[in-house]
């Protein structure tokens, strides 16, 4: 059955391009263009994954990615401004699992989309070992569930998949390079400061001091490790 992709987006042009284009590859793909009426889709549609621009009459797409986190699963990419990292952090921020600069590049879009959901769908069909222990984190891969000290971890997608990329290498350094590269399948140009938001989410959400990390690490001149 293919996937179903909800695109919200209030420029004609740019969401009916990558409609076609995703249709073509084989997606089922439906166009919001207003913020308050894409929450109402998004909470009572099997959507698999959202596209979500930021500029949206009715809602903007950050208070859309607000209010529907906690009761949607899938992955959310968010459309920003090109090269305006303040977006980004806010993205992030908000619960979104990636984001990509306007103007779009439906390639791209279609590797991002594909990367996000075959990790979710290989959790959701058990094609993994379920648990996951690393100290006192628990990782739960099928239910994609984390808990710290047994009280839940409230994580979006991308940091889960972070979280398990770390825990399944504890103790040993994984550069951003690999990390990218795994997460979002895609080639590292070194210029992209997505992992390092990541991170800093994640550790956020693990309690962990910013200043004096003591669960994920940096490694200077390699990347990051999650102790054991």
């Amino acid at each position: 059955m293919p996937h179903q992709i909800l695109i919200v987006e209030d420029d004609p042009n740019l969401a009916g391009m990558v409609r076609d284009f995703l249709a073509e590859e084989g997606f089922q793909i439906e166009v919001e263009n207003n913020g308050l009426s894409a929450v109402d889709r998004i909470i009572s549609h099997p959507y698999q994954a959202i596209v979500l621009d930021i500029n949206l009459p009715g809602m903007n797409g950050f208070d859309v990615c607000r209010k529907v986190r906690d009761q949607f699963d899938g992955p959310i990419i968010v459309l920003t401004a090109r090269g305006d990292e303040v977006d980004e952090v806010v993205a992030l921020d908000v619960g979104a699992d990636d984001f990509m600069s306007k103007p779009v590049r439906p390639r791209a879009l279609l590797a991002r989309l594909k990367s996000h959901l075959r990790r979710t769908d290989r959790a959701m069909n058990g094609s993994e070992n379920d648990e996951l222990l690393v100290g006192e984190i628990a990782i739960h891969r099928a239910r994609r569930e984390a808990t710290l000290r047994e009280q839940p971890i409230e994580l979006t997608t991308a940091e889960f998949d972070l979280l398990v990329f770390l825990a399944e290498r504890a103790g040993t350094p994984a550069s951003r390079q690999e990390i990218y590269i795994q997460l979002l399948e895609l080639p590292y140009d070194g210029q992209d400061r997505s992992i390092d938001l990541r991170v800093s989410r994640l550790r956020r959400k693990l309690g962990d001091d910013p200043s004096n990390p003591q669960l994920v690490k940096s490694v200077r001149g390699v990347g990051y490790l999650l102790a054991k």
